[in-house]
């Protein structure tokens, strides 16, 4: 890379003779700001790539982030059900130790009573036919409540046992689920950690081919200028000139000058080129979900979408947090954000209208499912609308949701290292769709 610097005077004074560069000097300092232009060029496509990879990755952890929150909330629903069963096997244990103690107590009255006796030996020891009647319907009593009591017996152990099997087969269910909620939590944190590296990554990359650029094209500007001046001084210096006696033709070194300054006048334009080198290529646009092409939302609630609105509109400046806020407002997120208080992008929503006393779900994709009969196509978008964004076509794959205000703006939590703020409304080839909870 060419690093020359060329001091130069103000044409016209006559304390100091401008320099010209070279032919050589300027040629190598042309070739060193096409040769960094085109790699700011080449760079730039490969960083379209990389940012869009990098964007896709973003994308993914929050899918994968979505995959755990669900996963995490079955768990729960699994753990409350355990805890249940775990109570009612307790429960069938004890009414169980409660018919074995009737059992128990039964059986002693029966022999302190005599009415274990056998029923000849009972009539044969009567004093007399009334007591003949009364052992009689004593021991018919007897009887009865003897099958009673067993069979009650019986229904209780089935019962105990039943609810202990219940209770273990929930258990295990609720552990496999934890197991794999937490593996698709740490899934969901690698990806997250590998987006926000590569797009770090990517702009210190970016700075830095830019740096170099802007150093080669200022090295070129200042032996071209160092040129012109040269020219001007020199064509200068020639019309102060006496008028020449001499009827000899005059050497054309003005004219060789002037030339100089036409030539740098054309390298100025190979500059001019060389930066345009720099101008970022197009990405390829990537498959786009089809939106819902009706509306079969209806009119939403203007109340409900007022207070919605205003509840998010207070949130404004809060902090991204990955994972983060909810129903309740904001709240730690999840690594690498557990240091961050704040929202993600559905904890947002969510706070919003559960403000206005809507439960519209905790993830993005949830909140679409829920209300996916409600779906507003695009030119019919009201303040209060959710809309989202995916990676494909089906709706698993929902990644970012924003509150729509009218207008064509949008109140949304946009990223990682941002803060909850208000967006112009935009559609791209990732657009979804969008729902109306209150249609």
């Amino acid at each position: 890379m060419v690093t020359a610097a060329c001091l130069v005077t103000a044409p016209g004074t006559a304390s100091a003779r401008p320099v010209a560069p070279s032919d050589a000097q300027l040629s190598q300092a042309q070739q060193a700001q096409q040769a960094a232009a085109a790699q700011v060029g080449q760079l730039t496509a490969a960083l379209a790539q990389a940012q869009s990879a990098a964007a896709s990755a973003a994308a993914a952890a929050d899918i994968a982030l979505q995959d755990y929150e669900e996963k995490q909330a079955a768990w729960e629903e699994a753990r409350v059900a355990a805890e249940a069963a775990a109570a009612a096997a307790a429960q069938a244990q004890a009414e169980l130790q409660v018919g074995q103690d009737e059992v128990v107590a039964f059986a002693r009255d029966s022999y302190m009573q005599g009415s274990t006796s056998a029923g000849a030996r009972a009539f044969m020891t009567a004093g007399g036919p009334a007591e003949l009647m009364e052992r009689a319907a004593l021991l018919e009593t007897v009887g009865e409540h003897r099958v009673d009591v067993v069979a009650q017996l019986t229904v209780l152990q089935e019962q105990a046992s039943a609810a202990d099997a219940t209770a273990q087969q929930t258990v295990v269910q609720a552990d496999t689920l934890k197991a794999e909620s937490a593996t698709l939590l740490a899934e969901a944190q690698e990806q997250k950690v590998a987006a926000l590296v590569q797009a770090d990554t990517l702009a210190v990359q970016q700075v830095e081919m830019q740096e170099q650029l802007e150093v080669a094209q200022q090295t070129l500007y200042g032996l071209e200028g160092a040129r012109e001046a040269a020219a001007a001084y020199a064509a200068q210096q020639a019309a102060a000139a006496p008028p020449a006696v001499s009827t000899t033709p005059r050497s054309n070194s003005g004219s060789s000058g002037s030339g100089s300054s036409n030539s740098g006048s054309s390298n100025s334009g190979s500059s001019n080129s060389g930066s345009g080198g720099s101008s970022r290529p197009a990405p390829a646009p990537a498959p786009a979900p089809a939106p819902p092409a009706d509306t079969t939302a209806g009119t939403p609630s203007g109340s409900v979408v007022q207070t919605a609105i205003a509840a998010a509109k207070t949130q404004l400046g809060v902090a991204y947090s990955w994972g983060g806020g909810g129903s309740n407002g904001p709240s730690y997120g999840i690594s690498p954000d557990t240091g961050v208080w704040g929202f993600d992008c559905s904890g947002l929503t969510q706070y919003a209208y559960a403000r206005a006393g809507i439960s519209i779900g905790g993830t993005s994709r949830a909140q679409w499912s829920q209300f996916s009969h409600r779906t507003v196509a695009r030119d019919d978008l009201q303040a209060g609308d959710l809309v989202f964004w995916a990676s494909g076509s089906n709706y698993n794959s929902i990644y970012h949701v924003a509150l729509y205000l009218g207008g064509g703006k949008v109140i949304q939590a946009p990223q990682s290292n941002d803060v909850v703020r208000i967006s112009s409304m935009w559609f791209g080839n990732d657009y979804f769709g969008a729902v109306r909870p209150t249609g």
